[in-house]
């Protein structure tokens, strides 16, 4: 894993691009990427393929740029530990009553995933999804 930051991400190539990075460290399927955006599976290739990019006026570019935020709150929570990071998403988290991935592929909670790092417990949140003093 390495870190990437929203506010370096200045044009629609270079937004597209750590998205599809970050769908990959994280050990995500391009589809799955496609349901948090709202997207197509084909825009996903596309993208992919550098034959298309995000659309800064979009809902998909700000469901982009919440997934970046996401990164970089677990990056820097978790230090840079892939397998900590990775445990988390997919271990049922209280304030979600659901993994954080199963809330953003399946439910769309993307905000609520991030939001998770918004409020106090998350503070002492550790990878077992237990919060502790």
């Amino acid at each position: 894993m390495h870190e990437i930051k929203l506010d370096d991400l200045k044009d629609a190539r270079l937004l597209t691009q750590a998205v599809l990075q970050i769908t990959q460290m994280l050990g995500m399927y391009q589809a799955e990427l496609a349901r948090i955006l709202g997207l197509q599976c084909n825009d996903i290739g596309e993208m992919a393929s550098a034959r298309q990019v995000l659309s800064p006026d979009s809902p998909a570019w700000r469901r982009a740029r919440q997934f970046v935020v996401l990164y970089e709150r677990l990056y820097r929570h978790f230090a840079g530990d892939g397998v900590a990071i990775y445990h988390w998403l997919r271990t049922e988290q209280a304030q979600l009553a659901a993994s954080p991935f199963l809330a953003m592929v399946d439910a769309g909670r993307l905000d609520d995933v991030v939001g998770c790092f918004e409020s106090g417990p998350m503070r002492n949140l550790h990878d077992d999804g237990k919060t502790r003093p």
